[in-house]
């Protein structure tokens, strides 16, 4: 047995040094002056940090994503190869006799040879990125490439050594995708929501279902093929934009349930026309992050379907705020939002980005808006509850979310019936407020932070042009509103 493992190792060493000869002692146009440089440039993982910031500002929402993802990705990858990699196999790096001097390093690596760190960190950030956007990950694959041979083609690692980093890259691009499909599994609890009495729809007679083609992500593709195999009779209609609304209210007045699929956005517009209908809603998820979907409980697509065929669902409640955000100043209807409101910072943020997205790209866009906000000179001045304050932000959620600060993350349940308000007072710069608001716990009193649980708030002396956000849509506050959460007053589908 001893001689058989002396006999595979030596073929590898043998097979390793044959190709490290070979790529030593071939000339590659070019190469001389690119892959060294290349190699120096993804010292520490600054080529990948940099291509991370670069996707950051020139992607969309879900590019953003990919690029965490690789980040994390490369992080674990350098992590396991640092600790333990290095220090279980201490093989010697290769004797650079037969490698040009101009493709030496000026500077050669000290730590052992097996495996590759910068082949590991290469393929981590390029599997995690291409896991979450294929096409990101297709651009950044020959550079990941290009970045692994150089090690061989500068002399500093073995062919094998290349090969083992690779893998080890692509396995921790695997891990964090398995452990970020854990976190959301774990997050998709079903909540302590009332069971409503809905229809049973186990063919789809009776639902239309509104797609949003211009919200969300590639969750949307199989959705007519579900529905044809799962609820082959329900109404499919495919809208983008200014359509939206219109073909909402259409849809709730011929059906016996309005079905959705699109981002948050999306399903607040159709919430609202399935609650002034007075019919059950079944959330499709189709938007890029989801909120409502997962803090409802809902995994995916199939279990929409599932639902609506038992006729399974729950009473939520909905925040409100009167009167509504429509254009004419007159219309004193409400608007509603099923995940939170607020007035101050983020509204000015978001407003900034939707402004400036179309011109410059939604990366960029978003960095100028945080820069503008930071900048800001004046918090919004206003009355809460007849008291005059003096606020950055105002944010009120649809139920007790979870999480420290002015920017929690998710939410037990959805039928409290009691709105979440944290506010951020005035008074100084807002960057260094907002960040120590951001580590405030929840319902505490704090000098920059306040977080209590009311059924309802009316604001007051709203100064003109104050913007608002509503589930991350935008609109002009009028000068006196008032918040409140209508206990179970939505219907929506969840399978049991």
């Amino acid at each position: 047995m001893a001689d058989q493992d002396l006999t595979w190792r030596g073929a590898v060493a043998r097979g390793d040094r044959w190709l490290f000869d070979v790529v030593a002692g071939r000339h590659w146009p070019g190469a001389d002056r690119v892959l060294p440089r290349l190699g120096r440039a993804a010292n520490h993982g600054l080529l990948w940090g940099g291509a991370a910031a670069g996707i950051a500002v020139l992607g969309s929402a879900g590019a953003r994503k990919a690029a965490v993802r690789g980040v994390a990705s490369l992080a674990l990858a350098s992590a396991t190869i640092n600790t333990v990699g290095k220090w279980s196999v201490r093989r010697p790096r290769p004797v650079l006799d037969g490698v040009p001097a101009a493709r030496q390093l000026g500077t050669q690596p000290r730590t052992t040879s097996f495996p590759s760190g910068h082949a590991a960190s290469a393929f981590a950030f390029t599997a995690g990125v291409a896991m979450e956007s294929p096409l990101w990950g297709a651009a950044l694959a020959p550079v990941a490439a290009s970045v692994a041979f150089s090690r061989v083609y500068t002399g500093v690692h073995y062919p094998s050594d290349v090969l083992a980093g690779a893998a080890l890259g692509v396995a921790a691009g695997l891990v964090v995708r398995r452990l970020t499909r854990d976190a959301v599994e774990a997050r998709i609890v079903p909540g302590d929501e009332r069971a409503a009495v809905a229809p049973a729809l186990p063919d789809g007679a009776g639902l239309t279902v509104v797609v949003n083609t211009g919200s969300g992500t590639a969750a949307t593709t199989g959705l007519d093929v579900l529905l044809r195999e799962r609820l082959p009779k329900a109404e499919l209609v495919e809208c983008e934009g200014p359509d939206l609304a219109a073909e909402l209210a259409s849809a709730a007045e011929r059906a016996a349930v309005l079905g959705v699929c699109g981002g948050d956005g999306t399903i607040n517009a159709a919430a609202t026309a399935a609650l002034r209908a007075g019919i059950p809603l079944a959330v499709f998820p189709g938007g890029t992050l989801n909120h409502f979907a997962l803090d409802l409980g809902l995994a995916g697509i199939e279990d929409t379907c599932r639902a609506v065929a038992d006729g399974h669902a729950v009473h939520i409640g909905v925040g409100r705020f009167t009167p509504g955000p429509g254009p004419d100043p007159e219309d004193t209807r409400a608007g509603y939002f099923l995940n939170n409101f607020s007035i101050g910072a983020y509204p000015e943020l978001l407003g900034t980005r939707l402004r400036w997205a179309p011109r410059i790209g939604g990366g960029p866009a978003a960095l100028l808006a945080a820069y503008r906000v930071l900048r800001a000179e004046r918090p919004v001045r206003l009355k809460l509850a007849g008291k005059p304050r003096s606020v950055w932000l105002l944010f009120a959620g649809n139920g007790t979310y979870q999480g420290t600060g002015p920017a929690p993350r998710y939410r037990k349940s959805l039928g409290e019936g009691l709105l979440d308000i944290r506010l951020v007072h005035g008074g100084g710069r807002p960057g260094p407020r907002l960040l120590a608001a951001a580590f405030a716990g929840p319902l505490t009193r704090s000098p920059v932070h306040v977080a209590t649980r009311l059924r309802s708030l009316r604001l007051s002396d709203i100064p003109a042009g104050t913007p608002l956000a509503y589930d991350g849509e935008y609109a002009q506050a009028p000068t006196a509103l008032v918040l409140d959460d209508l206990p179970d007053a939505l219907r929506v589908y969840r399978p049991r």
